[in-house]
């Protein structure tokens, strides 16, 4: 049996107790390390939780070797652990119907995850979101528009983005980094910035940042620690623009 599960947003106490019980009665925990992290707790500390040790997985170990892992889920209870929801990654739907292909069963543990933490925290309509994007850390020869050209498509259809942030390592893309590249895209297109963007750091944790305003606003402010996550809002609803003056400090 090869268990997905979700840990949530932050720290340990995301888990839903499914998922907990799913992982005390494992003969194999796996933590899949290169999409998200929990920020608000170390690995170490996650062994001592949940009585585990925890084996972390880089891109290449899911993706390209995941044969030890699928091995011992032919004959034993494994938990492959992802922050947020675990299927929001499609490398996890991949490694599902590689393990379905070898006759291992599999189930999913679902958690709470930024797609849906970002409505609650900003306040804009889930289903007013279109297609997301991811701005990536530009590398030698190598600076995609994709992210930009993602957001321009969902404005003229009147949809709110999500962007996520480039992970590298121990390297976490900040707000201040994504407007920075997000303005060299609309310059290398012609093409205006948005006029609106709302900043979330830390959620699921006590004390998340959420700020909404132009780009000056945003590279001005303070987001702290990461993890951070960016959206680029359409035309607002009244409500939705009530939500981000109230508990995001928006105003013209």
């Amino acid at each position: 049996m090869l268990s997905f599960v979700g840990l949530g947003l932050y720290d340990g106490e995301d888990i839903s107790l499914k998922g907990l019980r799913k992982i005390r009665e494992a003969d194999h925990v796996f933590l899949e390390g290169y999409t998200s992290s929990l920020m608000g707790i170390k690995i170490c500390e996650l062994e001592d939780m949940y009585g585990k040790t925890i084996t972390v997985l880089g891109r290449e170990d899911v993706e390209q070797h995941p044969d030890n892992l699928l091995e011992y889920a032919k004959d034993g209870l494994v938990v492959f652990l992802t922050g947020g929801d675990p299927m929001v990654s499609t490398t996890h739907a991949d490694l599902r119907i590689r393990a379905a292909e070898r006759g291992v069963k599999t189930e999913i543990i679902h958690c709470s995850s930024i797609i849906s933490a970002v409505c609650g925290l900003s306040g804009l309509q889930n289903y007013r979101f279109g297609k997301s994007c991811s701005v990536p850390f530009p590398a030698e020869n190598w600076f995609p528009l994709t992210p930009f050209e993602t957001i321009s498509a969902n404005l003229a259809l009147h949809l709110h983005t999500l962007v996520y942030l480039d992970i590298q390592s121990e390297r976490y893309m900040t707000i201040a980094e994504a407007i920075s590249l997000i303005s060299q895209m609309a310059d290398k297109k012609n093409a205006a910035l948005p006029g609106l963007f709302i900043g979330i750091a830390r959620a699921g944790s006590e004390n998340p940042t959420v700020i909404a305003g132009d780009a000056k606003t945003l590279l001005k402010a303070d987001f702290g620690m990461p993890l951070h996550v960016l959206i680029v809002p359409a035309s607002l609803h009244p409500i939705e623009e009530d939500y981000i003056r109230t508990f995001a400090g928006y105003h013209d």
